[in-house]
């Protein structure tokens, strides 16, 4: 259905993520992936959705000039907001080992922002999914980074791994979401964007 209404337009996905890539096949859509490096630096003033809201736009920037009439370009990015701070990918194994420690036994929120960009106009929506992890032991932990080597992901962990199996009590909001991708507001805002 979505794929006949965008049939006169090229969907850029600018993203390496396997998953991110997957849904829009799932959504049996005709897309192109283009990478263009980018620091993924934010202002520190910025907070919560903004960080995610500016970062998607950022990640657009580097396409701005090459972009041709009916193209449509989709960036995205995702954090894990616990704390009052964002949790982005861990630098090395301590790192992830502490950053779920620190959301065990606790509730944080997974933050997705999609930009759609094309000559014309630029639109960015957000998505935030609350999630309960139980009270997580050392060990699971451990067990958890050593075998999944979660070093890609924000938040340190997947939820579709063993520890969203194991670990997850609660959730709120989407779960695409908290892989990478809040899959209905992408539908959605593309089906806005063609009506």
């Amino acid at each position: 259905m979505l794929k006949e209404k965008l049939k006169n337009h090229r969907i850029i996905l600018a993203s390496g993520s396997p998953r991110r890539q997957q849904f829009f096949k799932d959504l049996n859509l005709d897309f192109e992936i283009h990478l263009k490096p980018v620091i993924e630096e934010y202002p520190e003033r910025l907070n919560h959705f903004e960080i995610t809201d500016y970062l998607a736009q950022l990640k657009a920037l580097p396409f701005k000039n090459e972009l041709k009439d009916n193209d449509i370009l989709i960036t995205s990015d995702t954090i894990v907001w616990h704390n009052k701070q964002a949790l982005g990918k861990p630098k090395d194994e301590q790192d992830a080992f502490n950053m779920i420690q620190s959301m065990s036994g606790q509730t944080h929120e997974v933050i997705t922002s999609i930009c759609f960009t094309s000559v014309d106009f630029q639109k960015t929506v957000n998505n935030i999914t609350q999630v309960t992890f139980k009270d997580l032991t050392d060990e699971e932990i451990w067990y958890y980074v050593k075998t999944f080597k979660p070093m890609d992901k924000a938040g340190a962990y997947g939820i579709q791994d063993w520890i969203g199996l194991i670990g997850v009590a609660k959730l709120e909001g989407s779960y695409f979401n908290v892989m990478g991708m809040p899959v209905h507001l992408l539908y959605q805002t593309l089906l806005e964007i063609v009506n």
